[in-house]
């Protein structure tokens, strides 16, 4: 895909998010205690089946920040298992093989492909691990992932910048990742109110099998809401017949 072709088409409508929604993001640890029985009152009428699910964190989290979901999901009778590396340090070439050889080992210990669940940055590695290895993967959920830009379209990208990073050679580089479809389902679930990742460059416009789904809230708070969790078990067993 060519970098310029797309800065002429969708360039004007991307940029980091705006300020005032970093303010959210701040407050996000405040909404999350006002309702602590929020959690109890979820669904659990979807039987996972023991399906497997893999889940893995954005940049600088580590598999704590999944805790919720994990426990979520289990509830609901899904088997999930954590990326296997700590927190996430960022470097995208160096992980997602290390993704790959973990889900070969445990696609062939359970002898099915796996969900994978990805926040931030863990949702776009959850993609491009998909994007290679379509056999070890069913289906693919991302929250408030870039799949466009990188840091550049992020609150991050001035601090990137600062450090010297050639954010348009990454842009670059990911839109040329866009040559090779996704050939298994993306279900990504986005904020408009997004204080690290603006939610245009959550909105993939180049794959076919990618569904949006946009929801109230905060970046730092989409692993904890009620609206974004009750979803997960229906997504996660949608159209099994077909896949």
């Amino acid at each position: 895909m060519k970098y310029n072709e797309f800065t002429q088409r969708y360039g004007a409508a991307l940029r980091p998010p705006p300020r005032r929604h970093l303010l959210g993001e701040l407050l996000t640890p405040a909404y999350l205690t006002l309702d602590p029985a929020q959690y109890r009152r979820l669904p659990r009428y979807i039987n996972g089946q023991g399906r497997p699910v893999m889940l893995l964190p954005g940049l600088g989290a580590g598999p704590g920040s999944m805790a919720w979901i994990r426990r979520y999901l289990r509830q609901c009778n899904f088997h999930t298992w954590d990326w296997g590396q700590g927190r996430n340090l960022g470097n995208v070439d160096a992980q997602a093989p290390r993704v790959i050889e973990r889900l070969e080992q445990l696609v062939e210990r359970v002898g099915i492909p796996f969900a994978l669940v990805g926040w931030s940055l863990g949702g776009y590695i959850a993609r491009e691990v998909t994007r290679d290895r379509p056999d070890l993967v069913s289906r693919v959920i991302t929250l408030g992932s870039p799949v466009l830009g990188g840091a550049k379209y992020t609150s991050l990208a001035n601090s990137y910048q600062r450090r010297g990073v050639a954010l348009d050679d990454i842009e670059t580089v990911i839109l040329n990742r866009y040559d090779v479809p996704l050939q298994r389902p993306v279900r990504a679930i986005y904020s408009a109110s997004d204080g690290i990742v603006s939610w245009q460059a959550s909105i993939d416009r180049f794959s076919d099998n990618v569904k949006h789904i946009r929801v109230p809230g905060t970046h730092t708070g989409l692993g904890f809401s009620k609206r974004v969790l009750r979803q997960l078990p229906g997504l996660l067993v949608e159209d099994t017949a077909n896949n």
